[in-house]
């Protein structure tokens, strides 16, 4: 395991390009893919799962030109335990190569392999990859329901090959983080030399918390995508990965999270899949606070209410809402953003007429239509009220004080 300024250091590898373009009805031009990868490279991603090379030409052509840009990051295939899948990978001059071998007893029943298969093709396959790849990672599906004796006989076997990382794959998504913690730590305990790489699937909703896990234990690289896009219901999201690790967990990495954003609206479009509200990370309401306590700390103490600062992840500002749950302070603050200053008591004054609104439209008041109200209470036009003589040191307003000056101006 490498360290960098004392912090272990983790390999991202994502698979957006592939695993999250299996995602049902998704399917990257290669405009797109080109895109994708760019900003990948940009923020700073160690490897690009690149493509499947037996998917026929139109893929290697897409890989190759993605080889073509020579971005600074690793690019590798993913290519069955076939050595026609190798060939074909060969062919596409990326230096990296995964090659998944299925593992588990459902698996292999599936394909119509057994276990002694595997241990004879796997020294075969990566004999022959070394030929043609710098970097060789051997993949394990469905390693969290392989018999665990298979499963460290396959990673000794895999190190003795020359292998230079081992992918364990969550397959269907069914591990938890206490199964992740041994798994890890027996393979460590066993095959010491070995990287582990873990790849895990979102189907129980566990998949960042088992990729922050595998690492916790031992593992020294990730299997991610953006959005998590993946098939079923995705794998472990970058963006949630990559913040749980090196913004709060400490360890070591090259991901340049102020680019977090945009990369993730890049993928969302070019996917047909939007980035929902409530997202980890990217999501629209991350910033956005309606609650009254909420909005009245954290206008005191921005990390109050709040882990980590918008730009942090490259979004401009947080965002106060005013809605059924808004307080005081928030509606002084909305009111305040354009131009109207009013005292702790005039916005009380004005709670009970926002929460019936918010409950009527059952939605959020836009700051328009909250100006509209604070106006509509004062029965007066918004021409009726004077600026505030120093807008850098507001005098605040309350009711009384509005409609005085008010009519102060009519005289």
């Amino acid at each position: 395991m490498v360290n960098v300024n004392g912090k272990r250091r983790i390999w991202m590898v994502d698979t957006t390009l592939r695993d999250g373009e299996q995602a049902p009805g998704v399917v990257f031009s290669p405009h797109e893919r080109v895109e994708i990868a760019t900003a990948l490279d940009r923020i700073g991603i160690d490897e690009i799962e690149a493509g499947i090379p037996a998917m026929g030409e139109q893929a290697c052509r897409d890989i190759r030109r993605l080889v073509g840009l020579h971005l600074s990051c690793t690019l590798s295939c993913w290519c069955r335990a076939d050595k026609g899948d190798i060939e074909k990978a060969a062919r596409c001059n990326t230096p990296g190569v995964h090659i998944s071998f299925p593992t588990s007893s459902v698996l292999l029943k599936t394909f119509d392999r057994d276990e002694a298969w595997v241990m004879d093709t796997l020294g075969q396959l990566v004999d022959m990859a070394k030929k043609d790849f710098d970097q060789i990672s051997v993949g394990a599906q469905d390693a969290t329901r392989t018999r665990p004796d298979f499963l460290y006989q396959f990673a000794g076997n895999a190190f003795d090959a020359g292998a230079d990382r081992l992918r364990l794959a969550d397959t269907v998504g069914m591990i938890s983080p206490s199964m992740v913690i041994k798994t890890i730590t027996d393979l460590v305990h066993r095959v010491p030399d070995l990287d582990l790489e873990f790849h895990g699937h979102n189907d129980l909703g566990m998949a960042t918390a088992n990729g922050v896990t595998a690492v916790e234990a031992g593992a020294s690289a990730l299997s991610v995508t953006v959005n998590g896009l993946g098939e079923r219901a995705g794998n472990a999201p970058l963006e949630e990965v990559a913040m749980a690790l090196f913004e709060v967990g400490g360890y070591g990495g090259t991901i340049n999270t102020a680019r977090m954003t945009d990369l993730c609206r890049l993928v969302a479009r070019a996917s047909g899949h939007p980035i929902p509200e409530s997202k980890p990370i990217v999501g629209k309401n991350v910033f956005r606070h309606e609650s009254g306590i909420h909005c009245s700390g954290l206008l005191k103490d921005r990390s109050s209410y709040q882990l980590f600062e918008p730009e942090t992840v490259g979004k401009r500002k947080r965002e106060y809402v005013i809605g059924y749950h808004s307080g005081a302070a928030a509606i002084g603050h909305v009111l305040e953003q354009q131009g109207i200053f009013i005292d702790k008591a005039g916005a009380q004054k004005l709670l009970p007429l926002v929460r019936k609104k918010a409950l009527e439209q059952k939605s959020l008041l836009t700051p328009e239509a909250l100006k509209a109200l604070y106006l509509l209470t004062l029965g007066c036009q918004e021409s009726d009220l004077s600026p505030c003589p120093d807008p850098k040191k507001p005098e605040p307003m309350g009711f009384s004080d509005s409609l005085a000056r008010r009519h102060d101006n009519q005289r």
